[in-house]
């Protein structure tokens, strides 16, 4: 769907929509701050109509964001965070490079064997990622039993080496800080749907932060708001 088509029928200006959606996910807001945001600014709209906009937008922007990243390098750091879904408890599990590049992340309901298989198996499928030399995880039982069936099917290969080893993994841990700043203004998801879209969303917009979109550098706000706004062809 082209951009035009994306923002058909909507009552506001896709620069309004664009904007919301990108301070939202990129700042620890909440819907009702932006809402007021916008009326101090002379636009009154909902935050409901806010929160349909991010649901919308989120996997948008992951989508048209992919072909336009930096290539990752070979060294995975692999762990999981807990994120409150309806008042439990499911598992964003993520991965960074040596170099604190996301990798790839994936919000699974458990923490196994399986959901780490699946996190592995997306995260080689990406467009930007290289397959890993050494991949460094936690304690996680379930992270050397899902590598070696990996290895088993030929979907890893058997020169990757696996390391435990905390000091390494130290960096991914830090890098949850940020989705933990997210998170908290909305105080948790009511939905494991509505969660992974908007988690989609974060995690874009924070490989957008750290500099991983093509000619775009981390710190450099202006060139990283006109990089997502030339994801929808709204740059002038």
């Amino acid at each position: 769907m082209n951009s035009k088509n994306r923002f058909k029928w909507r009552h506001f200006e896709k620069e309004i929509i664009l904007l919301n959606v990108r301070w939202y996910l990129r700042y620890a807001l909440s819907y009702r701050d932006l809402e007021e945001m916008m009326l101090k600014r002379g636009v009154k709209v909902d935050h409901t109509t806010i929160y349909r906009w991010v649901q919308s937008y989120s996997p948008e922007i992951e989508k048209r964001c992919k072909p336009h990243l930096q290539p990752t390098n070979d060294s995975y750091r692999v762990d999981e965070t807990y994120i409150k879904v309806k008042g439990k408890w499911k598992y964003l599990y993520r991965a960074v490079d040596s170099q604190i590049n996301t990798i790839d992340f994936i919000l699974r309901a458990k923490r196994d064997t399986k959901a780490a298989k699946l996190f592995f198996r997306k995260s080689l499928k990406s467009s930007h990622t290289s397959t890993p030399r050494v991949i460094t995880v936690d304690k996680n039982p379930a992270y050397p039993a899902a590598i070696k069936e990996l290895k088993e099917e030929g979907f890893l290969p058997e020169a990757c080496e696996v390391g435990q080893i905390k000091y390494l993994n130290n960096i991914v841990e830090q890098d949850h800080r940020f989705i933990k700043r997210r998170v908290k203004p909305g105080l948790g998801f009511q939905s494991f749907h509505t969660a992974w879209r908007t988690l989609r969303g974060y995690e874009t917009m924070h490989m957008i932060q750290k500099g991983q979109g093509e000619e775009v550098k981390k710190g450099d706000v202006k060139n990283q708001i006109k990089f997502i706004e030339n994801l929808f062809e709204l740059a002038t």
